[in-house]
């Protein structure tokens, strides 16, 4: 049995969440103003706070702040929000898993979040510098990590023990919260078809999959950043142009970069298909949904479904155990071609 206090918080916080098919959590890291209508001076209803959770009604087309290129907004009970801060959720718990499955690395699974958030609950001080910074650390929605361990706590809840395979931290988490993945959904697309493309469109923030010449899947995507935050035109976080050959593909990823004062540190990163150098890839992303625009550190961001299709399409082909793969020459690999159409 493990202590009972931390945990007595995840189902308080599942029960202030709408009751709706549809959510939306302000992904921000701050507060972000509802308003009377899609409109950046109309009048605030409300200032939402970090992580707040929103009835999703629909996504309408409205008037853009100044300097940025999205017209979007999501359309609530109460008012209006600029959609690029609100990540699209739902609110689906699920049954717990007490037999984990074996894989190479022993007992264990992946599974996927698939509630608007869940609070993390550290066995040890923290390494990741991501940990440390935080004061209520969380995972979100569509995230995927390592489960390799199941126990109730005092009051009978469920608790997952989870990890990244190569990550820095373990912790419990509320068993509810996740969704294991299954071998059938990591299979491969397509895999027969050996004249296989794709093409990134850093003008029109698009990606498209070719077989033959044929398109089969298209998306809108975020690549790297043009501006700095002064609005000056920069080349510091460019998505690279050119042919690249996907070299490794991880169903979870731990992305780390930049600077101490502007780095990154994201652990759980689902669908990432790296094609240049140490860290560019195309990847799913719960952090913004600004795509369409340019805002990415080099990297093209991607909604889950999308990235999903995108790892399971191209080669080297994958399977659930062990979620990971590195190119060995000469083994297939799909080109990601970036453009500026």
């Amino acid at each position: 049995m493990l202590a009972a206090q931390p945990w007595l918080k995840w189902t308080q916080q599942a029960a202030e969440w709408p009751d709706a098919e549809r959510l939306g959590r302000n992904c921000t890291g701050g507060w972000i103003n509802l308003r009377t209508r899609p409109h950046p001076e109309a009048p605030i209803v409300e200032k939402l706070y970090e992580d707040s959770v929103v009835v999703w009604l629909r996504e309408v087309i409205g008037e853009a702040p100044g300097g940025v290129f999205s017209k979007r907004w999501v359309e609530t009970p109460n008012g209006y929000l600029y959609a690029p801060s609100v990540q699209p959720v739902w609110n689906r718990p699920n049954q717990p898993v007490f037999d984990l499955p074996t894989s190479n690395l022993g007992k264990g699974m992946w599974a996927e979040v698939t509630v608007p958030y869940v609070d993390i609950y550290l066995k040890s001080p923290p390494n990741s510098p991501w940990l440390q910074s935080v004061e209520r650390p969380r995972l979100y929605y569509s995230q995927i990590l390592w489960i390799d361990d199941v126990r109730k706590n005092d009051q009978g809840q469920v608790l997952y023990h989870v990890t990244e395979r190569y990550g820095l931290d373990s912790f419990w988490c509320a068993a509810e919260a996740f969704r294991p993945l299954t071998v059938e959904e990591v299979e491969p697309i397509n895999p027969d078809v050996e004249n296989k493309l794709v093409v990134v469109d850093l003008n029109h923030q698009i990606l498209s999959c070719y077989e033959d010449n044929r398109e089969v899947f298209f998306c809108r995507i975020s690549s790297g950043g043009k501006f700095n935050a002064a609005g000056e035109a920069v080349n510091t976080w460019a998505t690279p142009l050119g042919d690249h050959l996907i070299w490794r593909k991880a169903i979870s990823f731990h992305m780390q970069g930049g600077s101490t004062e502007s780095g990154w540190d994201t652990l759980g990163v689902p669908w990432t298909t790296l094609f240049v150098g140490e860290g560019v890839a195309i990847h799913s992303t719960f952090w913004h949904n600004d795509f369409g625009t340019p805002r990415s550190h080099g990297c093209v961001n991607c909604l889950p479904e999308d990235s999903k299709w995108v790892f399971r399409w191209t080669a080297p082909q994958i399977g659930w155990d062990p979620g990971d793969i590195t190119i060995q020459w000469p083994q297939p690999s799909t080109v990601v071609r970036v453009i500026e159409a």
